[in-house]
């Protein structure tokens, strides 16, 4: 199995179980991914998502054993794996957290920024691999990279192909937090867990506009702003939020 997949404490961990082939993504482990992400989108029982590795490395990209054999059919099966995975990703109407170490390369880095959160390894090192395989990035990796830095370091990044080390990720704002290797696995299912335990059909919502501000006019934006407000406003959640306020406590959310 090269894909785990366990709930804990709200949260969902999916784990990528690949490590000898630093856990580089193949065709049947891009379905899984699908299908998994597709799982915990709908599961009431998660209310954040962990997205995680084995081994030293996050993901090398795609499997390259198949690379140079694909013909035009073949390529545009994979890439369609590809992009369901990654649309199923980035619509999970829950905080979704990655946490990254060693090679975050080519669709495993487009699997990173698809997230809303990501907790690195200071080991962690970013790629975009395609420039130095005369392909160009894939799993929706231009469109992220330009919300991220905009158009002109987007660029930079995706021609030259060069290495971002972790710390530079975090100063472009690529990454939340860099920490020390041995504690990403605690630091990164903390910051899930913590997510998990707040307001999360609010934080779904708010998800939702955030996608939203990249595409509209203001009017729409705003019509969109006041349909997500109304409804969080008749949440269980914002209730507990108001009452724990007046009462000076901290509110236990339960995600309804």
């Amino acid at each position: 199995m090269t894909i785990r997949y366990e709930l804990r404490e709200g949260v969902a961990i999916i784990t990528l179980d690949r490590p000898e082939k630093l856990n580089a993504l193949t065709v049947e482990m891009r379905e899984a991914l699908g299908t998994h992400f597709e799982t915990a989108a709908r599961d009431s029982a998660v209310r954040a998502v962990l997205l995680q590795a084995s081994g030293k490395a996050f993901c090398a990209s795609g499997d390259v054993s198949k690379m140079g054999d694909f013909t035009a059919e073949s390529g545009r099966t994979l890439l369609k794996l590809a992009h369901r995975m990654v649309r199923n990703l980035a619509n999970i109407e829950k905080p979704v957290v990655a946490g990254v170490r060693g090679a975050v390369a080519g669709i495993g880095w487009s699997m990173a920024l698809a997230c809303d959160a990501v907790i690195a390894s200071d080991t962690a090192r970013f790629t975009q691999v395609f420039r130095h395989v005369g392909l160009v990035p894939d799993g929706g990796a231009v469109y992220f990279l330009t919300q991220h830095l905009g158009i002109q370091r987007a660029k930079e990044l995706v021609y030259s192909g060069r290495r971002v080390e972790a710390l530079e990720a975090h100063a472009l704002g690529l990454v939340n937090k860099v920490v020390p290797d041995a504690e990403l696995d605690a630091a990164a299912f903390e910051y899930a867990r913590e997510l998990a335990s707040g307001p999360t059909f609010a934080l779904g919502v708010a998800k939702k506009m955030f996608k939203l501000m990249h595409q509209p006019a203001l009017e729409t934006f705003l019509d969109a702003e006041a349909w997500a407000q109304g409804l969080a406003l008749l949440t269980e959640d914002h209730a507990e939020g108001v009452k724990a306020f007046f009462e000076k406590r901290k509110p236990v959310f339960q995600g309804r």
